[in-house]
């Protein structure tokens, strides 16, 4: 009896305990790598991070998007890619061309017409451009900018070209690309063909003191500049308006901000300086101004503006035709 046991229990040996471990830990990694996919492809679908634009690019690399329904944003960007990013103001919309003789006129170029003055802040225009206004600009150079922007703007003859890099705050690449498109329309023929790199985030990345020692600065567009940084300033997206904070564009923001005004008399107007914003930008100036709300000593109202308190109301109490109430 002791022997057929024996028999038996060779016949058939018991699964070593490990192995019940092993495809316990093999099914949890496959779990976990299941999650991080899924994970990686919803980052790739996201396409900006709403509300921190402090940060430098890059964030995340652009990645081919399957959207089930189009977004409002992703609907505009697909607006304006198909009615001007790929068609040249030419003469399909009823205007004549105009001719290499006007065009020449329109540059400037005409001998017997006398140079119009230029504005007096024209003059930081080669302020802005000059460390490379005896060397130029190469290719290269502009291809080694590639690391620090969010994209890259090519304009010939009128027709505007863009690569995407790395997504922007909100809807900054909308309207930046916006603004120079009217800038094409409006003075069509005027604007030469040009290569530029653009990063639209606000703080300023190429460093003064980084080139010091005689190699050119990288040529880097963007909306904000210092004196110790030499990023090439740009003009603001805000002009063409900014949805995400209910702001319009400026030509129908003024009209507004003019009505507000003219609600209360100047004599019945408030007696203080008033400012109004968000000072956790990492801008000292900012921050000492905060040190001045004093309506007693210093006559001065100074308000810090809650964005996400703000988001919440729906913007109501941000409304730039409500707050002329100052002198």
């Amino acid at each position: 009896m002791a022997k057929k046991q024996a028999w038996v229990h060779s016949s058939h040996p018991r699964s070593p305990s490990y192995i019940f471990f092993n495809v316990v830990a093999l099914s949890f990694l496959s779990l976990i790598a299941l999650l991080i996919y899924k994970l990686d492809n919803f980052a790739s679908q996201t396409k900006t991070i709403v509300g921190h634009n402090l940060e430098p690019t890059p964030w995340h690399i652009f990645q081919p998007k399957n959207f089930t329904e189009e977004s409002r944003h992703a609907r505009d960007y697909k607006i304006i890619q198909c009615s001007y990013l790929t068609c040249r103001y030419a003469a399909t919309d009823g205007v004549d061309q105009p001719s290499e003789e006007n065009l020449a006129k329109r540059r400037g170029l005409d001998s017997t017409r006398t140079p119009p003055n230029c504005p007096n802040f024209y003059k930081f225009i080669y302020r802005d451009l000059e460390p490379w206004f005896k060397t130029r600009i190469s290719i290269d150079r502009i291809i080694q900018t590639k690391e620090h922007a969010a994209f890259r703007i090519v304009i010939v003859q009128g027709k505007l070209f863009v690569d995407l890099y790395y997504a922007c705050v909100q809807s900054r690449l909308m309207f930046t690309l916006w603004g120079i498109l009217q800038l094409l329309k409006k003075y069509r023929g005027m604007v030469p063909d040009v290569d530029i790199m653009f990063d639209c985030m606000d703080k300023p990345t190429i460093d003064k003191n980084g080139v010091e020692n005689g190699s050119l600065p990288l040529p880097l567009f963007r909306y904000c500049t210092t004196e110790a940084h030499l990023d090439i300033p740009f003009p603001d997206w805000s002009f063409w308006g900014w949805s995400e904070v209910n702001i319009q564009p400026w030509d129908e923001q003024f009209k507004e901000i003019k009505q507000g005004s003219q609600a209360q008399t100047w004599a019945k107007k408030i007696t203080r300086a008033y400012w109004k914003g968000n000072p956790d930008v990492e801008s000292p100036i900012r921050m000492e101004l905060m040190q001045c709300n004093d309506s007693n000593s210093w006559d001065t109202e100074i308000i810090r503006q809650n964005w996400t308190e703000e988001e919440k109301a729906g913007y109501e109490h941000s409304k730039l035709s409500n707050q002329c109430n100052h002198r």
